[in-house]
Formats: structure tokens, sequence, C-alpha cells
């Protein structure tokens, strides 16, 4: 038998994966397609100096191979993948590393690396490597599952370098997984006085990186409307063509929207929003099409929730099935859901991307592998 027909042979043997998941997915990534296009119009012709179509062919060409990389990973025994876990976060680490010595700025950050001329983010493909090696950790150490020095400190462990690095950059994303973590190991059954340890150690994290990067102190500030923090500007933070400034366009993306939005393609604020193709795509969404368009997106991400944890995480073969299924849906969930509680200013300003919604690349390649894991998983569903 040939390649092609073992191949063939192969696909027909694959059991179905979860229809819902896969719907939600391609509609999402359809949303974000028109949503961008639109989005990038301002960018293109003022900014730019080029057409809006240049964008939308990049969005186009990242998201195709996002969806064919969840497409590909589904094929893929997830305990094949798990078992290079390890090697895949020690190579994400030193991405990690590197990026600190010859990473490039992007605003506000300099969290991308560039190799070969491609650009791409260390600490998209740190936290699916982190996921998958926790899931391994708690599935070989639960018969000492209680035990700090023989469960907890090796996790801990990995969890610190991993969460460390990428939160000097990235704050809101380390955080994030943070909770994917912890989360995990409260499915794993780890004992609850650690994993509250696990959530002070987050938040001794998160005063740190405050306390020393002015910027995201002056952010938090101005999400408060108080003066906290000595390192910032009170004045600047305050200003409404400040740190507020992005809040409020946001704000009123979402009011001038009402409740079925201005028209596909004629959003106002997205000549005003700083990235309204990306960290602010939310608000684009509901501006164009009103709270009934917003509120339709994020059933999506509902469904997710639905279908991730109570179909694919409780069906799941074997508990490593389970804790990658509650990892990896707690992950891209999140994310969808932060993202929008920005653009509403229930949430400070954090810059995270939403899920297959959002223009990117490595982001997007990330949220392929998970949706990818998530589908195999449920291909072995009981």
């Amino acid at each position: 038998m040939g390649f092609i027909d073992t191949f063939r042979q192969n696909l027909a043997d694959q059991a179905p994966a979860d229809k819902y998941v896969v719907w939600v997915v391609l509609g999402l990534a359809a949303v974000g397609v028109v949503a961008v296009y639109s989005a990038v119009t301002y960018l293109a012709e003022v900014r730019a100096g080029t057409e809006p179509v240049h964008f939308l062919a990049n969005h186009l060409i990242r998201v195709t191979v996002a969806l064919g990389v969840m497409w590909g990973v589904s094929l893929i025994d997830y305990r094949t993948l798990a078992r290079y876990s390890q090697i895949a976060l020690l190579g994400a680490l030193v991405l990690l590393v590197a990026v600190k010595i010859a990473g490039f700025f992007s605003p506000g950050t300099d969290r991308w690396l560039q190799i070969a001329g491609v650009g791409f983010q260390p600490s998209e493909l740190a936290r699916v490597a982190l996921v998958f090696y926790v899931a391994i950790l708690l599935v070989k150490k639960q018969e000492y599952v209680k035990s700090f020095s023989r469960t907890i400190l090796p996790i801990l462990v990995w969890v610190v370098l991993t969460v460390g690095l990428i939160g000097l950059d990235d704050l809101s994303t380390a955080l994030v997984l943070l909770g994917a973590v912890g989360l995990m190991s409260v499915v794993g059954r780890v004992s609850m006085v650690q994993i509250v340890g696990l959530g002070a150690l987050g938040v001794m994290m998160t005063f740190g990186v405050l306390s020393t990067s002015p910027d995201r102190a002056a952010r938090m500030e101005a999400y408060l409307g108080m003066d906290v923090f000595s390192n910032t500007d009170t004045e600047q933070v305050m200003d409404a063509k400040g740190e507020q400034y992005q809040s409020r366009q946001a704000r009123m993306a979402l009011a001038v929207g009402g409740i079925t939005g201005v028209g596909p393609g004629k959003s106002v604020q997205r000549d005003f929003l700083p990235a309204p193709y990306n960290d602010f795509i939310f608000a684009i969404i509901a501006e164009e099409y009103g709270i009934v368009g917003a509120l339709a997106l994020l059933f999506g991400f509902c469904v997710l929730l639905f279908r991730g944890y109570l179909r694919i995480a409780r069906d799941a073969p074997d508990p490593l099935g389970l804790f990658l299924a509650v990892g990896f849906t707690t992950l891209i969930v999140t994310y969808g859901f932060v993202h929008a509680g920005v653009a509403c200013g229930l949430l400070p300003v954090t810059g995270l991307p939403m899920p297959f919604v959002s223009y990117g690349g490595t982001s997007l390649l990330a949220n392929g592998i998970m949706g990818g894991v998530l589908l195999n998983i449920s291909r072995h569903a009981g």
C-alpha cells in the first residue's frame, strides 16, 4: 500500500471530531476576517500607505495556516504529542530568554523574536508547551499528588520559570496561563493549600511587575481611577488623551454601536483606536454589529467552554486528555472573555488578542494547535 493509500486509510479510521467546536472556530475565523478587513482600513490607507486588501491577504493566509494546523493536529494522537512536551518547553524557555537579549519592540513590549525575517512571539508557544508538560506531570504524580516535594515543587519550578519569563514583558498572558495551570491542578486533586499558594505567587508577581514598570502601573491606575503607585505620573494617567484614551475610545465604539450596530465597514472608532484590528477587534465588532453581534460572538466562546469542559474533558479517555482539555479550553475561552472585558471597560487594558478573530500570526498558530488537541481528544472520547 502506497503512502497516499495509507494516509487515506488513517483518515478513514479516525473517529469524528466535535462538530460544535469545529463550527464555532470556523465561525470565529470568518467573523475575524470580515472585522479585520474593516478595522485595517485607516491603518492601511493613512499610516501604511497601502491598500487594506494587503492586510486582508496576510490575515487570510495566517488564518488558513492556523486552521490547517488545527486540522493536522486533530489527526495526531495527543498522547504522541505529549511525549515531546518537555523538549518543546525547554525550547520555548530558550526562546523566552533569547527574546530578552535579541527581541525587537512592538508597541509597549519587546516580546518578539525575528528569525529569517519572520517575527513571532515565543510566549505563545511557551503557554502551549507548559500546559502540555504540566498535564504530563499531573498524570505521573497522581499517586502522591498531595506531596509538596514530589509533586508541587517539580511543577512549580517549570511554572515559575515559564510564567516568570513571560510576565516580564506580558503580564496578562502570564496571569491567564497561571490561572489555567491552577485550574488543571484543582482537577488533578492537588492540595487546595498549595493551589492557594500558586495564586499568592500570581499576586506577588503582579505587584512586583506593577511596582517596577511605570507603564503597566499607569494602566492599572487608569482602570482604577486613582493614584496607587509612586512610579507613575498622575496627571498623565488621568488625562483623557493619556492612559485612559484606549479604554475610552473602545467604550465609545460600544455606545455608538447600540443594539444593532452602524453596519459592516462603517466603524468610526477604528480611526482612533491604536490597534483596532488586534487588541480591540471586539470593540469594532460591537460598533458595527451592535450588542446583538457582540453577544453572538461571546456565545461562540460559551459553546467552546461548554463543549471543552462538559463534553471533551468529561468524556476524555484518560487523565491526560482531561487535563489537556481543561487547560486549553481555559486558555482559549479566558482570552476571549478578557479581550471583551477590556473593550467594555470591565478590565484594565491588557493587549490580549481574541482567539481566532484578531489579526495575528503566532497567536493564531497557538490557538490552532490548542484547538487541534481539543478535537483530537474529542475523537477518542467515550
